[in-house]
């Protein structure tokens, strides 16, 4: 089975699908352009700026066409009349979705697996194929994508024997994911976030200046009150006639006072 790469438009894709933001996209298009050949096909490994402007394009073909985010019609990923690189033509919604979902496992390192139910993907991706060809189609995409199946209790799942109607956990095969060095993108991405933010900062730094810091307009403290039991403390602020009443005649309230018996 034919090993698929990944071409300029499936990453443009997957910025848009899982609304990777605007000033993310070039760090992430280092990431799969560091990987190499072994996901990017040959012609786009040469130049970073070369893949880079043609990602861009892909991008604006993407927005041009109606796909716009996770919402969008899976079919406006592909340009009318493409035909599928994997799949049989009546299941190219299939491969291109595929495609997202691999995309996002290969650059989620920390994410082990996807949970997905096939036979609910038929409808909703609009395929109206034979359930056969379907499942031929699944089993085939899955190879080709370099993808295992488990089921919901961590085991293989040979999905040439069908697609069962309940969820399956989807990764990336142990040969492939050990393929991938340097995972730690999550941690390469929070750094670049940093030194983003760092650099505005020094920009609004020469535009504006400094902001001062506000000064205290209160200069009085406020008074404590550290009266004990037995009547008031001299200094004190506030006047309590209740203290101020001779130690013999304070009562607890709700005790009758001996005097009035």
């Amino acid at each position: 089975m034919h090993k698929y790469i990944f071409n300029s438009r499936d990453v443009a894709a997957y910025f848009k699908y899982f609304s990777v933001p605007s000033y993310l996209e070039v760090s992430y298009m280092q990431y799969i352009f560091n990987l190499g050949n072994k996901i990017l096909a040959e012609p786009l490994t040469r130049d970073f700026e070369h893949f880079k402007k043609e990602v861009f394009r892909e991008l604006y073909f993407l927005w041009a066409n109606g796909f716009e985010g996770e919402r969008s019609d899976i079919s406006a990923m592909t340009a009318d009349g493409q035909l599928a690189l994997i799949c049989d033509q009546e299941c190219i919604n299939l491969e291109s979705y595929m495609k997202l979902i691999c995309l996002h496992l290969i650059f989620s390192g920390n994410l082990p697996y996807i949970n997905l139910n096939f036979t609910g993907m038929m409808y909703q991706l609009g395929l109206k194929c034979d359930v056969s060809l379907y499942e031929e189609n699944v089993r085939r995409i899955m190879e080709s994508l370099r993808l295992v199946a488990y089921d919901s209790f961590g085991h293989a799942f040979d999905l040439g024997l069908g697609v069962p109607d309940e969820l399956l956990r989807i990764s990336l095969n142990e040969e492939f994911k050990a393929s991938l060095v340097n995972r730690n993108f999550r941690d390469s991405l929070k750094s670049e976030q940093q030194s983003w933010l760092a650099e505005l900062k020094e920009k609004s730094l020469k535009v504006f200046g400094s902001i001062p810091a506000r000064r205290r307009t209160g200069t009085g403290t406020r008074s404590v009150d550290t009266r004990s039991s037995s009547g008031p403390v001299s200094g004190a602020k506030y006047s309590d006639t209740a203290s101020q009443m001779p130690a013999n005649k304070v009562q607890p309230k709700g005790a009758p006072s001996s005097g009035n018996r």
